[in-house]
């Protein structure tokens, strides 16, 4: 059961990241929607994140190798699309995606459940530091 919990939780975000971008007009917009997407999932789902990172090294070897292939394609995803939002990235963007995901996923342990107003407001807070992370990594 629980490596169909977190197997399902990486194909549900390397799904939904596809949909993203394949969904968006160019590169920015693509990587606005990742990140309203994985911002979305952070927020919503933070006990998902948690039970994540305590379980996933107790899974059997192929479901644990499964999850981590899920991954590397989702961070691929990224990394493409942070690639083309921010050229100058080069081969830091990896480097950068890997820091805003650990932005990102760090809210379950840094934001208390509200109200929408909250939640839109920590969401819009998230998008501008994970925004101005790759913009700044992009500068220099």
């Amino acid at each position: 059961m629980l490596a169909d919990l977190l197997v399902g939780i990486s194909q549900r975000l390397l799904t939904e990241g596809r949909r993203r971008v394949d969904a968006a007009a160019d590169a920015a917009a693509a990587l606005d929607a990742l990140l309203d997407g994985h911002i979305d999932f952070a927020l919503d789902e933070s006990a998902l994140i948690t039970l994540h990172d305590r379980e996933l090294l107790h899974l059997p070897d192929a479901e644990r190798h499964q999850v981590r292939s899920l991954q590397r394609q989702y961070v691929e995803l990224w990394v493409t699309v942070a690639g083309e939002a921010f050229p100058s990235l080069g081969e830091k963007a990896r480097a950068c995606v890997h820091a805003v995901f650990g932005l990102l996923n760090s809210t379950p342990h840094s934001a208390a459940a509200g109200n929408d107003q909250d939640h839109r407001a920590m969401a819009e807070l998230l998008h501008r530091l994970a925004l101005g992370a790759l913009a700044a990594a992009a500068a220099g």
